[in-house]
């Protein structure tokens, strides 16, 4: 029980840390097209992210594969950029937008997992059986993005209820800085 707490720990900090900006901002970019209202769809879409982010890292884990770190760190802003640029290219297509969310919660999962895969890998190495300290991780990180997504999705109510902001402005409000700035993230990081 004290290992998967640990690890429960580690994939919490891995999302709600001042260091997981970069997490923080893609999911902020994949759930700025939906409202309060849609949170069921928004847990489908944040566990699709997991899901992705996860077999990543069990892949990782039992060392199928290695990605090069400096690639992966430029690859992580550039699926932020993406994520961003859609909501703004497609913000008059919400239903067009809502089902490419879905896609790119998943794929860019797997690359957002690489990004964490290397530290992991080398903590699980003493690990007899990797099962518990994972889905430990993983319990940990879905409990951080459900926080970061309640909060989000909390504005979002304020800025669309009380304050009466069309959605299409809310995901421009949202989408345009994020953009910006992972942008910016990216051209520091090419290899």
């Amino acid at each position: 029980m004290q290992d998967f707490l640990f690890y429960l720990q580690l994939g919490w900090e891995h999302i709600i840390s001042k260091d997981a900006l970069d997490h923080q901002l893609f999911i902020l970019a994949l759930i700025a097209i939906f409202s309060f209202r849609d949170w069921k769809k928004v847990l489908i879409l944040v566990t699709a992210f997991t899901i992705g982010h996860s077999l990543t890292l069990v892949l990782s884990a039992l060392d199928v594969f290695r990605f090069p770190s400096d690639w992966v760190e430029f690859l992580i802003p550039c699926t932020i950029v993406f994520t961003a640029l859609d909501n703004i290219i497609f913000s008059k297509n919400e239903k067009k937008l809502i089902q490419l969310n879905y896609y790119l919660a998943l794929l860019f999962g797997l690359i957002h997992g690489m990004g964490f895969a290397n530290s992991v890998r080398m903590m699980l190495a003493s690990e007899q059986d990797i099962t518990l300290p994972l889905f430990g991780f993983n319990v940990g990180l879905e409990l951080g993005q459900i926080i970061v997504v309640a909060i989000a999705l909390f504005i979002h109510y304020i800025f669309s209820e009380v304050l009466k902001l069309s959605n299409k402005i809310w995901i421009y409000i949202i989408s345009v800085p994020i953009f910006i700035f992972a942008l910016k993230m990216a051209l520091e990081r090419i290899p």
